[in-house]
């Protein structure tokens, strides 16, 4: 018998496109940012409503992990290894090859900013919750995104003093205090009241859109508090243009990068997903409030902007990878991304 794939061919491209609506929110989320920002008492609220989601969303982290995954996590001491190698040590290289294109191709105030991007830590949520949209080491990606935005506060001073030559460099110890309240309570709370939460929380899978509610939000704000600052009337649209291929770019050899070597010395498929979202990521949250301590303020718009752009950036292109991850068998990511011709015909 004929079947209907063998009477009309196969589905033309245009069928075989399926709509990701996490990426379509998020992108949604910074054009009405951009058109119609948060001001005043709404940004104010909105910012409580980040945090709260942010302290909902880790508790839930600490619920659904269990204490044996938690230990396990905290002892991956080659992950975390890997992971600041990559955030600290990689990227910041990567950044400084790219110096010949200061004051030719990009302005000497874009290269800046590509270099402060490349010494901040790694994003905390939405690292985590990549990982755990994909199916990742959620447990070591805690302890690894934290332990970056820990160090960075003292890694990323240093560094740009190096790189950067700044000056009248301050410490706040105020965005320790921050991290461990807005994160590591609510995770360790979690832990403790598994008991009576665990069932619950096994027993409602939807309490996962948290994860994807929170970056749609967190985007939402970092965007406008962009705008409220003036960011995109300090450069012109053919800076913007030389700008995107340079962050596009780095963007793509870290993702290369962070998904090859891990596999090249031996980390699992789950320990992979882990490094590649958290050794990818630039925090945006920590980059920019650092900066306002760490330079003038005159300066501080166009060390952002490519922050501002690259965070963006990674947040879409990652919701795209961690829905790929996590629709794909353990089979694909060990063909290298490949599918198999029984899985074609059923795409």
């Amino acid at each position: 018998m004929t079947t209907q794939t063998q009477q009309h061919g196969p589905r033309p491209w245009y069928r075989r496109i399926r709509i990701d609506w996490f990426v379509t929110a998020i992108v949604v989320s910074a054009v009405v940012a951009t058109a119609l920002p948060a001001t005043g008492e709404a940004n104010r609220v909105l910012d409580w409503a980040v945090k709260v989601l942010i302290f909902v969303l880790f508790h839930l982290y600490g619920v659904r992990l269990e204490p044996r995954e938690a230990l396990a996590g905290l002892v991956h001491w080659r992950l975390h290894v890997t992971i600041l190698a990559c955030t600290y040590v990689v990227f910041p290289v990567l950044a400084l090859a790219l110096r010949p294109l200061s004051g030719g191709y990009l302005s000497p105030e874009l290269y800046l900013g590509v270099l402060w991007l490349s010494i901040l830590p790694s994003t905390v949520q939405s690292s985590i919750n990549f990982t755990s949209i994909a199916d990742g080491n959620v447990a070591g990606a805690i302890v690894s995104a934290s332990m970056s935005n820990i160090l960075g506060v003292f890694f990323t001073p240093l560094l740009a003093m190096v790189f950067m030559s700044t000056g009248g460099l301050v410490i706040e110890p105020g965005s320790i205090v921050d991290l461990a309240v807005q994160l590591l309570l609510p995770f360790v709370l979690g832990q403790l009241t598994r008991r009576w939460t665990a069932g619950f929380v096994r027993d409602h899978p939807r309490l996962r859109l948290v994860d994807q509610i929170s970056i749609v939000c967190v985007v939402y704000s970092a965007f406008s508090d962009g705008i409220n600052e003036g960011v995109w009337h300090t450069v012109g649209a053919l800076d913007i243009v030389r700008l995107l291929p340079v962050l596009f770019a780095l963007l793509a050899f870290m993702l290369a990068f962070t998904w090859w070597l891990p596999g090249r010395i031996g980390f699992g498929r789950r320990d992979q997903i882990a490094i590649q979202f958290c050794g990818t990521k630039k925090s945006l949250a920590t980059g920019a409030p650092m900066a306002s301590v760490l330079f003038s303020a005159a300066q501080v718009p166009l060390l952002v902007l490519p922050l501002m752009i690259f965070h963006m950036v990674q947040l879409i292109v990652c919701g795209v990878i961690a829905g790929r991850y996590r629709a794909k068998p353990a089979a694909w990511h060990e063909r290298g991304g490949r599918l198999s011709a029984a899985e074609e015909q059923r795409d």
